[in-house]
This record gives structure tokens, C-alpha cells and sequence, in this order.
């Protein structure tokens, strides 16, 4: 299974890699990422894969919201099927 996350918050050093550890630690592949700064504020968008990591996608959600909640940043997962069923419709 495939998800995408997005991360948005006031710029500050280290998130890219604070969100990358995270990740890391569960095993899951980051397939694609994009990643800017808007004036202050720091945006980024990944697709990562979960299907070969040692997670489940509620563990990833938990773990990314706290790690949110820990440095500010707003961080949100979604599963990919999400975005394949709304270009269905």
C-alpha cells in the first residue's frame, strides 16, 4: 500500500529529516517527495510505500501526528486509494 503524506509548518531546521527518520525507523520507502518554502513556512508532500516496512498505516498516522504535535508542524496521511477513488468519481 501506497500513502501520501504532507507536512506544513512554520520553516525550521530539521524537519525534512526528522520526518525521514520517522520513516526510516519503520522501513517505509520513500518513493517521491517535493518539498519547498513558502515565505515562513515550510511545505512538503512524499508518496511512500508501506507494503515492505515493519508498520501498519494507523502506527505510520500515529507516529507522524505525534511527531507533529512534538516539533509544530501540521503532518497528515492519507492513503493513496483515497486519491485514486475521488479521480473515479
Amino acid at each position: 500500500m501506497k500513502a501520501i503524506i504532507t507536512v506544513i509548518g512554520k520553516d525550521q531546521v530539521g524537519i525534512m529529516y526528522r520526518v525521514s527518520k520517522v520513516l526510516n525507523d519503520l522501513h517505509v520507502n520513500i518513493e517521491d517527495v517535493t518539498q519547498t518554502i513558502m515565505q515562513e513556512y515550510f511545505t512538503m508532500l512524499m508518496l511512500v510505500k508501506i507494503d515492505e516496512s515493519k508498520t501498519d498505516f494507523k502506527q505510520l498516522n500515529d507516529a507522524l501526528s505525534a511527531l507533529g504535535d512534538e516539533i509544530g508542524v501540521s503532518i497528515r496521511t492519507q492513503k493513496e486509494e483515497i486519491f485514486d477513488t475521488m479521480h473515479k468519481i
